[in-house]
């Protein structure tokens, strides 16, 4: 595919929907660091959520791009996700407690389709997430693409989908409690 066909199958930026993602993406962002995972969760979140974090393999070019179609670091659902943030509410979230100080960083959004029938669009960004922990003086940083697809429910955009491919193979932290 061209270069130029791929620009034109993004939505505009001008457009009204461009604008509706991406003050979407930006307040999750800002939830997040907030450590508002409920909030998060209840209202930004389908119930069909299918959230996965494939696993990195160095590759040969090749061989494409060395993830894994059948193991994660993450392969989360909705229940799954709430156990997470339920478990962070409690006093027993030693790998959160003290919380970790997150910042994520989200750019390069390209709203790509809009399917009717499910009033679906879909999202790819880039996410850089900048984490430090008690003391430390050196930070974590994680780099990578999301593949997001939003559905309209109730009238309000949902994270229905999405896939984080990470720039790592090794990831350089002691857990991965953090939402992406």
């Amino acid at each position: 595919m061209a270069v130029t066909q791929a620009y034109e199958q993004w939505l505009s930026t001008d457009s009204p929907l461009y604008a509706e993602v991406t003050r979407f993406m930006f307040l999750e962002a800002e939830l997040l660091d907030a450590l508002r995972e409920r909030e998060w969760l209840e209202n930004m979140v389908s119930k069909d959520i299918d959230y996965r974090l494939p696993l990195r393999q160095t590759v040969e070019r090749a061989r494409g791009t060395g993830f894994a179609d059948s193991t994660y670091h993450m392969l989360e659902n909705y229940g799954s996700l709430t156990a997470r943030v339920q478990r962070n509410e409690t006093a027993f979230a030693w790998a959160e407690d003290p919380a970790s100080r997150v910042r994520h960083f989200v750019t390069n959004i390209r709203v790509f389709s809009v399917s009717d029938e499910l009033e679906c669009v879909d999202v790819r960004s880039n996410l850089l997430i900048f984490r430090t922990r008690q003391d430390q003086t050196a930070p974590q940083m994680l780099a990578g693409e999301r593949h997001d697809r939003l559905r309209r429910e109730d009238g309000e955009l949902r994270l229905l989908t999405r896939t984080i491919l990470l720039d790592h193979t090794v990831i350089g932290t002691h857990n991965l409690s953090i939402c992406f």
